[in-house]
């Protein structure tokens, strides 16, 4: 991987004021953030370049004055330019042309940034009309875009609660200002190219979005803006392996490695491969001190379920940062999973005097109350999270978790649904919303959408063993078995369960001798892990009653199973006495038949040996 070098630097100072000139301040933030947690040594190395570039300097470049020539030289042709270097002379004359125009509507640009700020977007429109310049045209179709965002979401909200509004709010205004910033004299500016990108992603023409994102971080490729659209494009991991030889930037490059975490994190795919990632790019070279690349591995950490590990990092975050909210809902999440009940009354207590109006905190919350089982108060929680921001995504998941926990699955088939219509990529809703049809009884329903949630995370265990169960239900015992031998595949090496289940499918298919074998598993994984025998009881009576009666024949090791169970405190203790005594006295009647085989074979043995003893005495007597 890359060191951070004086170009880095240089490229992420440039990005947060060439971000917040344009409004796009997550994006400024991100730079502003990666630049600090740059060793200072490092960056006092390397001052703020004063660039010749015509979008950054104060004054626009001149061209220089021709040589003095002589008469005698005067008549001669000027010797011919290179096609490059013509190519080279235009673009600076553009750009310098560009910086003199952005110079002159500098008040302009000021005025409607200042309305911008205020979330005066329509205002904001209106005074930057006449502006020409690239960065003016910008902000003036940003503006335009928010303003009609905002107008669409209020008619949504308008519909709530009636059966008319749609799964999301309607944007009619997309395509008109598609065709607006693509009739643009600068439509090939990096930031406009971005912008056309937004819009064709909203369009959903999703190719052509994506290739005019990655021109634009050709161009320009520290907009975090453009990364994260880039990553709402990708629909899995493979494509993203397939879109990396196509990146503006070599593949040793931070900023791609960065990329590709952020993505697989969004797709729930990460793998060990990020986690290494994550700590190469924690090295003292590159971002030593970046919280926003320590909470990248903490969702890593998180996505494998490594729940101990994820909690260490976001505490290490917290000591550092104490006020830092981005990803606190992803903490929650694990103090949930864990039943941390003091932590996680602790980080509720301490956010929500922070910011209420921060929809993570509104989860963190949520997760709160829903840790004490005090359901309807959490969905009061989530649900204030969705109206802070309706492309919340955990916030549906979640309300969709407590209605499944209060039996309600029509409320919790629309908190879902509602997930899904955000974001079709996240399987936690498709998974969501097999259970609330699974507690419908609707089984061919559930099994859909546990499929769906399978195809986006074709390694989860849990999913596996859902499709095994909707299966079952249906009667379908030979796909049952199929799934939960999937889900053995991804499981732990000491899985108790899966095995339990898949010796109790290979039962009901009278299937005796794959089931027993099983049940065999689970009684060594016991063993070898020294649970009670009250654990695997069970187990023991199964393997022996197989032997003893329905012809596994090895009636030793029944027998040493049972006594084990009859001397123990367990449930099956009296069944396998009663057992025990069966199996001992076909120990003895086996036994015994054993013994009379062998004497009649001695005896045929002395028989057949008979008449050749005697014949030798016999011809011994007449010798002379």
């Amino acid at each position: 991987m890359d060191k951070v070098d004086g170009d880095m630097i240089d490229g992420l100072r440039r990005a947060v004021k060439d971000c917040a000139d344009r409004g796009l301040h997550h994006a400024s933030r991100w730079a502003a953030e990666l630049l600090g947690s740059i060793p200072i040594q490092k960056r006092r190395a390397h001052p703020t370049r004063r660039h010749l570039d015509p979008f950054m300097a104060s004054t626009p470049i001149r061209a220089k004055a021709p040589p003095e020539v002589s008469s005698a030289s005067s008549s001669m042709p000027p010797p011919p330019i290179p096609r490059q270097a013509q190519a080279a002379l235009t673009e600076d004359a553009l750009k310098a042309a560009e910086s003199e125009l952005e110079q002159n509507e500098e008040d302009l640009i000021a005025a409607g940034m200042a309305s911008f700020e205020s979330r005066e977007f329509t205002r904001a429109a209106y005074m930057l009309t006449p502006v020409k310049s690239a960065r003016g045209q910008f902000i003036l179709a940003y503006s335009m875009y928010l303003a009609t965002e905002k107008s669409a979401l209020r008619d949504w909200n308008k519909l709530d609660t009636d059966r008319n509004q749609p799964s999301s709010p309607v944007n009619s205004m997309i395509l008109a200002l598609y065709e607006t910033v693509t009739g643009l004299g600068t439509k090939d500016d990096p930031w406009i190219l971005f912008l056309r990108g937004l819009f064709l992603y909203r369009l959903n023409r999703r190719d052509e979005a994506m290739e005019l994102t990655l021109l634009s971080l050709r161009k320009y490729a520290w907009n975090w803006s453009a990364w994260s659209l880039l990553s709402n494009l990708i629909n899995d991991g493979e494509e993203l392996f397939s879109l990396l030889p196509l990146m503006p930037l070599p593949s040793t490059h931070p900023l791609v490695h960065i990329f590709q975490i952020r993505a697989l994190n969004s797709l729930h795919q990460p793998t060990e491969n990020e986690l290494g990632v994550c700590d190469r790019l924690l090295d003292s070279e590159l971002f030593p001190q970046s919280l926003w690349i320590m909470s990248l591995r903490a969702c890593v950490l998180y996505h494998l379920h490594d729940f101990g590990q994820a909690e260490v990092q976001f505490q290490k975050i917290l000591a550092i940062d104490p006020y830092r909210i981005d990803d606190i809902d992803v903490y929650s999440n694990i103090l949930y999973v864990t039943e941390n009940r003091l932590k996680l009354s602790k980080l509720a207590h301490d956010f929500l005097a922070l910011d209420k109006d921060r929809p993570e905190v509104c989860c963190v919350v949520g997760n709160h109350y829903s840790l004490r089982a005090e359901h309807e108060k959490a969905i009061r929680y989530f649900r204030r999270a969705t109206q802070l921001d309706r492309t919340y995504l955990s916030a549906w998941t979640l309300m969709g978790h407590e209605y499944v926990e209060m039996k309600n699955s029509h409320a919790a088939i629309e908190a879902y649904r509602r997930a899904v219509d955000i974001n079709r990529k996240d399987y936690r809703a498709w998974y969501g919303l097999g259970q609330a049809y699974e507690l419908l009884n609707m089984h061919q329903y559930a099994l859909h959408y546990y499929q769906h949630a399978t195809s986006l995370r074709p390694y989860d265990v849990r999913l596996w063993q859902a499709q095994g169960a909707s299966y079952e239900e249906m009667g379908r015992l030979r796909e049952a078995l199929e799934c939960f031998k999937r889900a053995l595949l991804g499981a732990d090496v000491n899985e108790v369960t899966i095995n339990l289940k898949l010796a109790k499918l290979h039962d009901d298919l009278e299937e005796f001798p794959e089931a027993a074998s099983y049940h065999r598993r689970v009684i060594d994984i016991c063993l070898l892990t020294l649970k009670p025998i009250t654990e695997y009881a069970k187990s023991c009576v199964y393997v022996a009653r197989y032997h003893a009666l329905r012809g596994g024949g090895d009636f030793d090791l029944a027998q040493q199973y049972l006594e084990k169970v009859a001397a123990s405190n367990s449930e099956d203790a009296d069944l396998a006495a009663d057992l025990l005594k069966k199996v001992k006295l076909a120990i003895r009647m086996k036994a015994e038949e054993q013994e009379k085989l062998a004497a009649v074979a001695a005896a045929v043995e002395a028989m057949e040996a008979g008449p050749s003893a005697s014949g030798v005495v016999e011809a011994s007597s007449v010798a002379p």
